[in-house]
């Protein structure tokens, strides 16, 4: 080839380079279409990228004769089996060039189809345009096979936090044979619940990972139920700032802790709550504790919240009576599929959407749980004082070991259960920090069913108002009323506690 001529080659290629740096900028995916209708202007052939089965045509120039394709099953699967890289035929009287693409079998095949036979420049650009879709394609793989890799370390990580939340320590190592997270080997850890945008959760959690799918000595979880939180397990080391911390190279940075803290001081859409040490048996509690404290964040100056909660109310109660009402109470889930009990569980912890996001269901399907379960514990889950009420009795299962109460002696109803001096002297503990106007607009928001617009008219006071009171009470109170809404059980028995000692 003459010097003039390899510049007219170099000056066509130059399209073909102008095309590739395209698509590489724009990230989304080879676009092998585009790769073929530049040689075929070049060339005047027609084009196609056959699958590695021989078969389907991946992507074609407008005029490829697809006929010709049923003569060539047979040189079209040695090339797609590694027997062949290229190879030259006839087929319906039209030449044909065939060209395997990539190194890995079922290889895809590139075949040119034309009048007369190549010239030696168009077998050099087709070689060309071939070595670019191969190099194309595989680099599009490299990006799904990160992507895919990022999105099953999300997984992991959230079948982790599950085995946590519901069986402990234990189960999320079952969980995770092979591949232990370091948290799992931790004395104690804490929850740091980050609000941020959703968009941000994927870039955050990423900037942390290592090369295992976790973050160190911590676990970022994306929150299947509420979009925006970001869930931070990190293990308590004893240091303000906590540990766990590690870069997206897998060297040692500042405490994760530390690291959340200055996200949320350079973005006012941050808010940060963080649970008290806890152990690993007890990460549910953990998660609930950072709920609270970032209902708390968002309204505080740095929007960084710590929880410093109460006694809970299942820890002050007498514990045989407790327990046997608590017994009696939940008794009759027995009697229904257990996939009922343990959704009402959950829907007395969560909006009963999330439910149904956590657990992959349709709401349909959460609501036909409940209602059977409802009917069996003869209670409205869909009241907020019956609700607290289950929760309640819970609370007391999971905190109260002892045998099982004489069933020959009733047990307390729940006023009585509630009505002695430690009960009312933590209801007044709960209630203290609340202004009486707030306190006012808890109680109306209560009688309303936690139905704000309700609320807003049995008050006289515009809807608006009602949120924004509730807001400044999550605040004084430090507990969660109007996201997970675990706090407002608290709230619940805490009003209905004074109501009584009122009388």
């Amino acid at each position: 080839m003459g010097d003039a001529e390899e510049q007219w080659q170099d000056g066509r290629l130059g399209g073909l380079l102008r095309e590739v740096r395209r698509q590489a900028s724009r990230g989304a995916g080879a676009d092998a279409g585009r790769i073929l209708d530049w040689l075929h202007q070049q060339t005047g052939v027609d084009v196609a990228v056959v699958a590695g089965d021989a078969r389907t045509v991946e992507s074609s120039t407008a005029g490829f004769p697809r006929e010709v394709l049923g003569s060539l099953p047979g040189l079209l699967g040695r090339l797609s089996g590694g027997q062949l890289a290229a190879a030259a035929t006839q087929a319906e009287g039209l030449h044909v060039r065939c060209e395997a693409l990539g190194p890995y079998e079922p290889r895809p095949v590139l075949v040119v189809v034309g009048r007369s036979a190549p010239s030696p420049e168009t077998v050099a650009l087709t070689s060309h345009a071939g070595q670019v879709l191969a190099l194309l394609r595989r680099a599009d793989g490299v990006d799904r096979a990160r992507r895919d890799y990022h999105d099953k370390a999300r997984q992991l990580r959230f079948a982790v936090l599950h085995g946590l939340l519901t069986g402990g320590p234990l189960l999320a190592r079952r969980m995770t044979t092979g591949a232990v997270p370091p948290l799992l080997d931790a004395d104690r850890l804490r929850v740091h619940l980050l609000r941020c945008p959703s968009a941000d959760r994927d870039r955050i959690a990423r900037a942390h990972q290592d090369p295992y799918g976790y973050q160190g000595q911590a676990l970022m979880v994306h929150c299947p139920v509420f979009k925006e939180h970001l869930i931070c397990l990190i293990a308590d080391d004893g240091t303000p700032g906590g540990s766990g911390g590690v870069g997206g190279s897998g060297g040692p940075t500042r405490g994760l802790g530390e690291t959340l803290r200055l996200l949320v001081r350079d973005d006012p859409r941050y808010a940060l709550g963080v649970s008290g040490a806890q152990p690993l048996g007890a990460t549910a509690e953990a998660y609930s504790q950072a709920a609270h404290a970032l209902a708390a964040a968002r309204t505080t100056p740095g929007r960084v919240a710590h929880y410093h909660g109460q006694t809970p109310l299942a820890g002050i109660l007498p514990a045989q009576p407790a327990l046997a009402w608590a017994r009696a109470l939940l008794r009759p889930l027995d009697s229904v599929p257990k996939a009922s009990a343990d959704i009402t569980r959950l829907a007395v912890s969560m909006p009963r959407s999330g439910v149904a996001r956590l657990l992959g269901l349709s709401r349909n399907t959460v609501a036909a749980h409940l209602r059977r379960a409802e009917l069996a514990l003869g209670q409205d889950l869909s009241d907020v004082r019956s609700r607290a009420a289950v929760h309640l009795a819970i609370a007391l299962g999971s905190s109260c070991a002892g045998p099982e109460p004489d069933q020959r002696q009733l047990p307390p109803a729940l006023p009585d259960l509630l009505s002695n001096e430690a009960a009312a002297a933590w209801a007044q503990t709960i209630l203290r920090p609340l202004h009486a106007r707030h306190r006012r607009t808890l109680q109306g928001w209560i009688d309303a069913n936690t139905d704000a617009q309700q609320a807003a008219r049995r008050l006289d006071i515009s809807r608006n108002t009602v949120r924004a009171h509730l807001r400044t009470a999550e605040a004084a109170l430090g507990l969660d009323l109007l996201t997970t809404g675990t706090g407002t059980h608290d709230v619940v028995h805490a009003l209905d506690i004074t109501a009584a000692r009122a009388l």
